[in-house]
């Protein structure tokens, strides 16, 4: 386990059990999980964030698995040293990035990227508690005012080879129409130099439009794959996936790198 990944665990448990049970958070993962089976509309208007009870139920089962399960992800995929900038897009609480960065080493940072406050501000605290060197900007992904100008980078960015988008179960909360515009994007910035990775369940019924994205990055010479991880999880992640009847510590997953 990564240095600092325990003190993260104990904040999370510190600041949202405070004022919640984990009866509470164990009933409101439940409606959590029923959201993203059978109401996925609702996040693109983040309504996973809705309650104090969701977001504790996110920070405390979801944002642990991500965080294992990219790690996994990226040291299979001999990722880690690819990057000395993070573009974390639609960040959530900044796990996936902070992950990546984690291994990637102390002089990686990252960006994180998402349209919510409360997300935005639960990033800073992942990237304190782990130690990893990260800001946030407010964001939406994808919404009427994304002109996409973060794939390509500004006039501060580091140089392309040195820099790295992540896309961690956002690009299925899309609309068909910000999807169309976002995929020559990410092609023409890894063609650049940029690493591109996006991650996403391991489900057709959330993702129909994978395959063509599969055929796009194999097209540029990327690759995709498929995850199936068991993860040694914190108790409280473990416990509130018992009580919400979820089987916690089976991980899965695809992705597409670039």
């Amino acid at each position: 386990m990564p240095s600092g990944f325990d003190a993260w665990i104990g904040d999370l448990e510190h600041r949202h059990l405070a004022d919640l049970t984990p009866t509470e958070v164990a009933r409101a993962l439940r409606a959590l999980s029923a959201t993203y089976v059978e109401r996925r509309a609702r996040l693109s208007g983040r309504g996973a964030f809705d309650t104090a009870g969701k977001r504790a139920a996110y920070a405390l089962y979801y944002a642990p698995r991500r965080f294992l399960l990219m790690s996994h992800v990226i040291e299979a995929l001999d990722a880690a040293q690819a990057a000395r900038t993070i573009v974390d897009a639609g960040c959530g609480t900044g796990a996936a990035g902070a992950a990546w960065a984690v291994l990637a080493g102390r002089d990686t940072a990252v960006l994180g990227l998402d349209g919510h406050p409360w997300a935005l501000e639960e990033s800073r605290a992942t990237y304190r508690a782990l130690g990893v060197r990260g800001e946030v900007r407010r964001h939406v992904i994808g919404g009427p005012r994304d002109d996409a100008g973060w794939v390509a980078g500004g006039p501060r960015s580091p140089r392309p080879r040195n820099r790295a988008i992540v896309l961690s179960y956002v690009v299925n909360e899309l609309d068909e129409a910000s999807r169309a515009s976002l995929l020559p994007s990410l092609l023409a910035a890894a063609g650049h130099g940029t690493r591109v990775l996006v991650v996403e369940p391991l489900s057709r019924r959330t993702s129909p439009w994978w395959p063509r994205w599969t055929q796009a990055f194999l097209a540029a010479g990327g690759r995709a794959d498929e995850w199936r991880h068991t993860l040694s999880l914190p108790d409280v992640t473990a416990s509130l996936g018992r009580a919400a009847g979820l089987d916690a510590r089976e991980a899965t997953g695809r992705t597409l790198l670039l």
